[in-house]
C-alpha cells in the first residue's frame, strides 16, 4: 500500500464519526492551521440541488478572465482529489499526503469528520497557493455546514428543497433557514427560485443581518434558443448587460437557471469587489470551458453514443422530476435505467417518478454502506409494474443494461453520485 493509498484509508475511516453538524470541530482544526479560511476572497454556495453546476460555472468564469481561483465541491466521482481544484487542476497525491500528515494530530484530537478534515485541507491548499479566489460549496445544509467559517464576498442559495430531512427538516422553513446560515452581516446574497415560504425566511435572515438579498428572477431573464444533449444556447439579458449568444455545454433546461446565476453572481463581483478582468468575452469562454475549468461531470453527461448511455447525479425527487422533465425533449423512447439510491433518500418518490418511463430497470448497489440493497430496489419497481433486473454491483449492472439495451434506447444511469463515480470509472472516464 503507497503512502498515498495510507493517507486516503485514514481520511475515509473518518466516515465512521459520521456527519456531525457543528462548527467546533473545524474550527479547531482552522485554529491549529492559522486560519487559512481569512486568507483568500471566496464565493459560497449553498441549495439542495444545482449547486455544484453553478459553482463549477462560477469558477470557469473567473479562470477564463485570468483569476487564479480554487474550487471546493462534494462529493467526488471517482477520485478524492476532484473535490479540491484550482484553475480545474486537482490537488496532487502529495498535496493530499504532506496537508493530512500535518493535519493528523488535530484530527485525531477532535475526533474530526471526513468533511471537516478534507475541508481544512482545500482551505489551507487555496491559503498556500495564494488563489485570487475561491469557489465554496457546502456540502450539507448551510448554518452548521463545516464551510460556513467563511465570511466571503458574496453569498449564493440556489434553491431550498427538501433532502437530508433528518438533518434540516422537513418543511421548506426549516430547510430554508439551514441554508440561509451562509447569509452574513453585510455580505449580499444571491438566491434562484424558492418556494414563497423559503424565500419569505431567507428575506427575514437577510434583514437581521443587513444583508442585501438579490432575487435571480428580478435581476434578468434567459431564453433558450438550442437545446440537445450537446448543450444549451442562451440567450440572457441581465440589469446589468445582455448576451445575445452563450454556449454551456451542460445539457437540460434547469441549466440556464444556474447560468443565470453564475452570471448576476459575477457581474456583482466585478462591480462591487474590483474583479474587472470579468468581462462580456470572459464570461461567455468561461461558460464554453467548463470541463476544462472545472472538472464538472454527471449532469445529463452523454458517456456514450453507441449505444447512447447518459449519467446524471440526480439523487432526491425533485432533481430527478427535473432530469425526466428535461430528458423529455431530447430522448427518443424509453430508457433501461441503471438505479443505485442511498437508503436515507426519498427513494420511493424517486422511483414513481422514473417507473413510467423505464422499459426495464437494473438495480445497483454502489460500494457505501450508505447504499440501498439492490434487491430491495427491485421490489420497489416490481410493486409499479415496471420490470426490474437485481444487477448486484454497479459493474455488474451496468454491463447487464448494455447486454439489455434495445435498438435506439438510452441506458440512463442515475440516482445517486456514487452511482454515477462507479461507472465512470468502470468506463475508465476521469472526472
Amino acid at each position: 500500500m503507497t503512502q498515498f493509498d495510507k493517507t486516503l484509508q485514514f481520511l475515509y475511516d473518518l466516515q465512521l464519526f459520521g456527519i456531525k453538524v457543528g462548527l467546533h470541530n473545524i474550527r479547531t482544526l482552522l485554529r491549529y492551521l492559522g486560519h487559512p479560511e481569512r486568507q483568500f476572497p471566496s464565493i459560497h454556495i449553498a441549495g439542495t440541488n444545482g449547486k455544484g453546476s453553478t459553482a463549477a460555472m462560477l469558477a470557469a468564469i473567473l479562470c477564463a478572465s485570468g483569476y487564479k481561483t480554487g474550487l471546493y465541491t462534494s462529493p467526488h466521482l471517482v477520485h478524492f482529489s476532484e473535490r479540491i481544484r484550482i484553475n480545474g487542476k486537482k490537488i496532487s497525491e502529495e498535496e493530499i499526503v504532506r496537508y493530512t500528515r500535518y493535519l493528523q494530530p488535530a484530527i485525531r484530537k477532535t475526533k474530526a469528520t471526513f468533511f471537516e478534515a478534507t475541508t481544512a485541507i482545500a482551505f489551507q491548499y487555496f491559503a498556500d497557493q495564494r488563489v485570487d479566489v475561491a469557489v465554496i460549496e457546502t456540502g450539507l445544509g448551510g448554518r452548521l455546514d463545516a464551510t460556513n467559517v467563511l465570511t466571503p464576498i458574496l453569498s449564493i442559495i440556489t434553491n431550498v428543497g427538501l433532502d437530508h430531512m433528518e438533518y434540516l427538516g422537513s418543511t421548506y422553513s426549516s430547510v430554508a433557514f439551514e441554508k440561509g446560515g451562509i447569509i452574513k452581516p453585510s455580505i449580499p446574497c444571491l438566491v434562484g427560485d424558492m418556494n414563497t415560504d423559503a424565500l419569505t425566511l431567507l428575506q427575514r435572515i437577510a434583514r437581521k443581518m443587513n444583508a442585501s438579498l438579490f432575487r435571480c428572477n428580478k435581476l434578468s431573464t434567459v431564453r433558450i434558443n438550442d437545446n440537445t444533449l450537446a448543450g444549451l444556447r442562451v440567450a440572457l439579458e441581465t440589469d446589468r448587460d445582455h448576451y445575445n449568444d452563450v454556449f454551456l455545454p451542460l445539457a437540460g433546461e434547469h441549466q440556464s437557471k444556474n447560468l443565470q446565476l453564475a452570471v448576476l453572481a459575477v457581474e456583482r463581483v466585478r462591480e462591487s469587489l474590483g474583479f474587472y478582468r470579468i468581462t462580456k468575452e470572459t464570461i461567455t469562454a468561461g461558460l464554453c470551458s467548463l470541463q476544462r475549468y472545472s472538472g464538472l461531470r454527471g449532469r445529463i453527461d452523454v458517456l456514450s453514443t453507441k449505444p447512447l448511455v447518459v449519467a446524471d447525479v440526480a439523487h432526491n425527487p425533485a432533481a430527478i422530476k427535473t432530469l425526466l422533465r428535461s430528458l423529455k425533449d431530447l430522448l427518443v423512447g424509453r430508457v433501461v435505467i441503471v438505479f443505485g439510491v442511498m437508503k436515507d433518500k426519498s427513494y420511493g418518490e424517486m422511483i414513481d417518478l422514473l417507473a413510467p418511463m423505464t422499459r426495464l430497470a437494473i438495480t445497483v448497489e454502489p460500494h457505501t454502506d450508505r447504499a440501498l440493497g439492490s434487491d430491495a430496489i427491485m421490489t420497489e419497481f416490481h410493486h409499479r409494474s415496471t420490470r426490474a433486473i437485481d444487477g448486484g454491483d454497479v459493474n455488474q449492472g451496468f454491463a447487464r443494461a448494455l447486454d439489455e439495451q434495445r435498438n435506439l434506447e438510452t441506458v440512463l444511469v442515475t440516482g445517486s453520485h456514487y452511482v454515477v463515480g462507479e461507472v465512470l470509472n468502470f468506463l475508465n472516464m476521469i472526472a
